[in-house]
């Protein structure tokens, strides 16, 4: 990957519909070298994919949150991870190191909603404590550079 790839990248995490015309434009290349390069970085699995991302608040979803929670045992990591996998107001679950086992951001409409999930997190298998943190206000959200 070099620096044409990052500036690739750039533009697509910006807005991934853009197309490889206007790419090619922003960073002096012609259209299918900008088309190879994306290809490439596709096979490659530097690209995984393209998602729409949306306001969680104009969906409804007023109420941000991460869980901290931690297992009794790694016996039960797998069944919490599945369980974690179909709920559907868990939007991320992260297998972290430190006082805890995992990080889970909860997206929801309520504090009420939160609640219950909570409650639904607290009653998966092998759970044995949780810590919860509320957002006030995102900072970042956009992820990394590709620098």
């Amino acid at each position: 990957m070099d620096d044409l790839d990052r500036q690739i990248l750039l533009c697509l995490k910006e807005n991934a519909r853009m197309t490889a015309s206007a790419i090619g434009d922003a960073i002096g290349l012609s259209v299918s070298a900008v088309s190879e390069r994306i290809r490439r970085m596709e096979k490659s699995g530097i690209i995984r994919g393209y998602r729409v991302a949306t306001d969680p608040e104009r969906m409804g979803q007023d109420v941000c949150a991460f869980i901290c929670v931690s297992l009794e045992h790694s016996r039960h990591n797998e069944a919490f991870m599945q369980a974690v996998r179909e709920h559907e107001k868990i939007a991320e679950c992260q297998y972290v190191t430190g006082d805890f086992d995992f990080l889970v951001k909860v997206l929801t409409d309520s504090m009420r909603s939160l609640e219950r999930v909570l409650s639904d997190v607290r009653d998966m298998g092998g759970v044995s404590f949780t810590r919860t943190l509320v957002v006030l206000k995102a900072v970042k959200e956009d992820g990394p550079s590709t620098e």
